[in-house]
């Protein structure tokens, strides 16, 4: 079955009133964590996975242990057909294409620094710019995404000559482990670093090439803005993780 012209020409009259409606009903009803047995869909990049579930998996055993989370995988195609269907109650990360009718709060500035193996045998913390690019590099790439990391692994790439880069991996958390096992440089979010660095014995090192910070947002969808249940998840990620900008 297809829609009619006229079914199509009805469609954005008809979404809006169905929209209001589901907003008349949500603000009629209360959100109650503590008995709520809800579960919140999220995507976000292996990354923030290290700097959020710990401290949010927490505060929700305390707060809500009924509440469960279920996290997917960024893709730029879908992030905002999945935030208006509800697919995905939010977004973390930064997706500078996201359109400007999803709603947005900034948490914090990410940036970025390198790690080697501890005792690496050529490397200082700040190593000069031709001895960081002479050494192997793994890379980690989240093509498809649609997240500004790619902004910072295009600067590596202009200065990292191509047969210095032994390896492109989709997950930061690998990029990590192959420096730990073997001598070559992965350069990372600092919020990976700061919780893997001791856990693996790795050595940071600043890069001695300017890498571009970036800023992580809280991502939703017009059509949940007012959800109890959605303001309350939202409230929860921004008391653990705002910070002001420097």
């Amino acid at each position: 079955m297809e829609p009619t012209p006229r079914a199509r020409q009805l469609q954005a009259s008809v979404r809006a009133v169905l929209d209001g409606a589901a907003l008349l009903r949500g603000e009629s009803v209360r959100f109650a964590p503590r008995t709520s047995h809800r579960t919140f869909n999220f995507c976000v990049v292996d990354a923030g996975l290290l700097k959020l579930l710990p401290p949010l998996v927490e505060r929700l055993l305390t707060e809500a242990p009924n509440v469960r989370l279920r996290v997917l995988q960024p893709e730029a195609a879908h992030l905002e057909p999945w935030l208006e269907s509800g697919k995905l109650d939010f977004a973390m990360g930064s997706f500078p294409s996201m359109p400007k009718g999803i709603r947005r709060q900034r948490l914090w500035v990410e940036r970025y620094v390198s790690v080697a193996r501890s005792g690496h045998p050529r490397l200082p913390p700040e190593p000069t710019m031709r001895a960081f690019a002479a050494e192997k590099h793994v890379l980690v790439s989240i093509a498809g995404s649609g997240h500004a990391h790619q902004v910072m692994q295009r600067a590596l790439e202009a200065v990292i000559p191509r047969e210095n880069v032994v390896c492109q991996v989709p997950i930061f958390i690998g990029a990590a482990v192959l420096a730990k096992h073997t001598d070559a440089i992965a350069t990372l979010p600092l919020s990976v670093v700061s919780v893997l660095a001791e856990d693996l014995d790795l050595q940071i090192i600043k890069p001695p090439i300017r890498l571009p910070s970036i800023d992580i947002f809280q991502y939703w969808h017009e059509r949940f803005h007012r959800d109890p249940g959605s303001k309350w998840i939202r409230s929860i990620f921004r008391t653990l993780f705002r910070r002001s900008p420097p």
